[in-house]
């Protein structure tokens, strides 16, 4: 049944991606308020007592289970709150029906709905906005408020509390953002989210989504990093908006534009930008890692105050290191549909640790060639590092989504080829890989002396988090999984393709 749920509504081009962790006001210490471990995307929790097994059939073990529509997207928990993206195939308020983007903020204790954000499709090329896909994006979470990108490619900055005290500005217009353009304005009831700033990314910044939104928002102080989303039209030979940025940083008080890359990547994406920033620190100095839609990892340095109002700046790139030096780098669309020679891009999010980077990369999952790699890159250079960065390069199976973690000197990931490996952080050799059921596109997370993943086949997996390999337990969740585990104030969040579990 969940396969052919999957089949049905599952888009063929959306990768659920998607946030630095600077826990701040509501996020306790043992809260994820943003995506990986600190400002590096690692997925590593310090979370223990976890469970080694559950059985979501009887409900042994599983705390509470919310059902979602369909969700490709990964839960954030701070301030007693979880909130995760997902469709409105289970409508959960009369007045927003069809298709919808969602970001539900659920009650941490029992699953109960606090507020929903609920935002209208795009219309016309379904290349724009894919249908049932919901938002993807995951939330960021600081004190009171909630980042997120919308499936409309808007960056919205939200009130945690949602409408429950009151409607907070500056903006007031929610009613009219819950409806499509021409549609008579809905009044925000207690159950929908507060709006306080929007920030177009079509409009404003001028890019060019493709399927799906996709943006885990980064925080370093006054800003918000993300990438743009920019890439294909609907022939995926055209990029449409080829001056549009590619990362963009934002103030996060207003929502004003701050900066922008200067790189013109826009004509070498092959597909789309899905790949989000991460945070590091080299020499005192805090560097934002950043892999763009051209196979190509990006080091920048972070902004450091408010620049003059109005003034976008434009931000001063450190090195760059080209994952597949050997690929095509011009006229790259007439490469769509070829498995042996391609571009490559990245899907996942690079992992900072130690002054190395990690990156999965390789041809494009639907239109590229199948070659990948998970790779070691040195991020305290400078200038062209193509050569003198790589530390190791590790071929992967086939393909790959998923972000690595990477905990005492190992390197954990799966690849679409549905093998999970065991890297040592500091060779690049294999220690163990293991065949799973079906591919994988979420990240692992590594807690509590565990390693746990999930398949779109609907397998969960336990394994030892050791050099030897151990398998502790294998589940069957009868639901495809995208969005990556998570693990918080001693509970383990597995999100599926049509509900969340608590455990």
């Amino acid at each position: 049944m969940a396969a052919n749920l999957f089949a049905l509504i599952s888009p063929p081009h959306i990768v659920r991606l998607t946030v630095l962790l600077l826990a701040a006001g509501l996020a306790s210490a043992a809260d994820r308020p943003q995506w990986g471990q600190w400002h590096s995307r690692n997925m590593v929790s310090a979370e223990i007592g976890l469970p080694q097994s559950w059985d979501p059939a009887s409900g042994r073990g599983v705390k509470w289970s919310v059902p979602l529509g369909g969700s490709y997207a990964t839960p954030v928990i701070a301030g007693g709150k979880v909130l995760i993206g997902c469709n409105n195939d289970q409508p959960r308020d009369p007045r927003h029906q069809g298709d919808r983007g969602v970001l539900l903020c659920l009650n941490e204790n029992d699953g109960r709905l606090c507020w929903q954000l609920v935002v209208p499709k795009l219309q016309g090329d379904i290349y724009l906005d894919w249908p049932r896909a919901g938002i993807c994006s995951p939330a960021t979470v600081e004190g009171r408020r909630v980042y997120v990108v919308s499936n409309r490619a808007e960056v919205l900055c939200l009130d945690i509390n949602g409408m429950s005290d009151g409607n907070d500005g500056p903006y007031r217009d929610e009613g009219r953002h819950f409806v499509l353009p021409g549609e008579t304005p809905l009044e925000p009831a207690a159950l929908d989210a507060d709006i306080l700033w929007i920030l177009d990314l079509w409009s404003e910044v001028g890019i060019y989504p493709h399927d799906s939104a996709h943006s885990s928002i980064l925080i370093h102080g006054d800003y918000l990093y993300l990438n743009t989303g920019n890439g294909v039209d609907n022939t995926h030979q055209k990029i449409r908006a080829p001056e549009a940025p590619s990362l963009i940083v934002v103030d996060k008080h207003t929502g004003r534009l701050a900066a922008r890359d200067g790189e013109r990547i826009g004509p070498r994406i092959f597909h789309s930008t899905w790949s989000s920033p991460a945070l590091g620190e080299v020499a005192g100095d805090p560097r934002i890692f950043f892999c763009g839609g051209d196979g190509v990892v990006y080091s920048f340095g972070a902004l450091a105050a408010a620049s003059a109002a109005g003034a976008i700046e434009t931000l001063r790139r450190i090195w760059r290191f080209d994952c597949d030096p050997s690929a095509p780098k011009e006229d790259v669309h007439r490469y769509l549909r070829n498995r042996r020679e391609s571009p490559s891009n990245v899907k996942s999010m690079p992992v900072f640790v130690d002054g190395r980077l990690y990156v999965t990369v390789g041809g494009d999952i639907w239109w590229g060639k199948n070659e990948a790699w998970l790779k070691c890159i040195d991020a305290t250079g400078a200038g062209e590092i193509t050569e003198s960065g790589l530390v190791w390069s590790y071929p992967l199976e086939e393909h790959c989504c998923a972000t690595p973690a990477v905990h005492q000197g190992l390197v954990f990931v799966g690849d679409y080829g549905k093998i999970f490996h065991c890297v040592d952080a500091r060779t690049g050799r294999a220690c163990w890989t293991h065949e799973l059921d079906g591919q994988v596109w979420s990240s692992a997370l590594v807690a509590d002396g565990k390693v746990y993943v999930g398949t779109r086949r609907g397998g969960f997996w336990v394994f030892a988090a050791a050099r030897e390999k151990q398998l502790l337990a294998e589940i069957e969740m009868g639901d495809p999984m995208h969005g990556s585990p998570v693990a918080a104030n001693g509970v383990l969040y597995v999100p599926t393709l049509s509900r969340l579990d608590a455990m």
